[in-house]
């Protein structure tokens, strides 16, 4: 039988975006907007976007890499790589085996979530329950998205909102659990409201539909993330949803209660990027001290599907 561990962590998280920024005045050039519009509506100034070339195993390798140095272990340790992501331009061959192959990860399993904007979520709580069980010893979990292959430009619509990056978390084992129960579910019935209808189509998006969802649907979710974990919302140090839209992500903080918590606001820089905004906000925010090593976060993914998921983790 295989060796299984108590718990598991969050080693170590990185991040990536490109060097591209679009701001909302870049848009108002080409599209009928602006900025006061944009941030009306969904909190964005700028986004960063990706050329041409680079692609999203480009993106999610570099995230990965600085993942994996600062979480102190070598590729060789690695033996379970995921990757979160739903904009690939090709269905085969998935990311998360090219991208081990870029890293020097050598034989590891490999596979990709498509779970959208809740993806990162879900490929955490995965790659959680695999050392726990001992069926791997650490994970490399990856979001990444390049959304703006995807997007119609003349859109404002969707044009305004998505954008392009990476972010990723080394998780390995623990004696104390790191990562608490996810709480995963969707809502297949509303699936249209967010859609590619095939590959020469554009991202469509029903925005009020999902807005009313989200903002209805989401905080029982968070509460009940938070009470698997026997954690109180007032011990949060920091609440971090996907970046959908600054005005859902307050919506379900304030019915959250986290009087306490660092609310992740990055979409205001990063633009909405599926399933690496989760991630991406968190390197972030570690990066510039809004959070520090031992905090508690509430993680809640949710997007296209319908789907959602979230679990408290420990700050690396």
């Amino acid at each position: 039988m295989p060796d299984t561990a108590p718990g598991s962590k969050v080693l170590a998280l990185g991040h990536y975006q490109p060097a591209n920024v679009v701001t909302n005045d870049d848009l108002a050039k080409t599209i009928d907007t602006n900025d006061e519009w944009i941030q009306s509506r969904v909190g964005i100034k700028e986004r960063r976007i990706a050329p041409d070339g680079e692609s999203v195993e480009d993106m999610a390798a570099i995230a990965g890499g600085k993942a994996l140095a600062a979480s102190g272990l070598s590729p060789d340790d690695i033996d379970l790589v995921i990757v979160a992501t739903c904009t690939l331009e090709t269905q085969i061959p998935n990311a998360a085996a090219v991208v081990a192959h870029r890293m020097g990860i050598n034989s590891p399993g490999a596979f990709d979530v498509n779970a959208a904007c809740a993806g990162f979520c879900y490929a955490l709580g995965t790659a959680n329950a695999a050392v726990r069980a001992g069926a791997a010893r650490n994970a490399l979990v990856i979001g990444a998205e390049k959304l703006s292959q995807w997007i119609d430009w003349t859109d404002r619509s969707t044009a305004v909102i998505f954008a392009d990056g990476a972010g990723a978390a080394v998780v390995g084992p623990s004696e104390t659990p790191g990562i608490g129960p996810v709480v995963w579910g969707s809502s297949g019935d509303k699936a249209d409201a967010i859609s590619i209808k095939d590959r020469n189509d554009h991202l469509y998006q029903e925005g009020q539909t999902v807005f009313r969802w989200a903002t209805t649907a989401l905080h029982p979710v968070a509460l009940e993330a938070c009470s698997r974990a026997g954690v109180d919302p007032s011990e949060l140090a920091a609440f971090v949803p996907h970046q959908a839209n600054l005005r859902i992500i307050e919506s379900i903080a304030r019915k959250l209660g986290a009087d306490k918590a660092v609310i992740a606001r990055d979409i205001v820089t990063a633009g909405n990027t599926s399933a690496a905004s989760i991630p991406l906000a968190l390197s972030r925010m570690l990066e510039r001290g809004e959070v520090r090593s031992g905090d508690l976060a509430l993680v809640l993914g949710f997007g296209a599907g319908l789907t959602y998921a979230g679990q408290v983790i420990e700050i690396p």
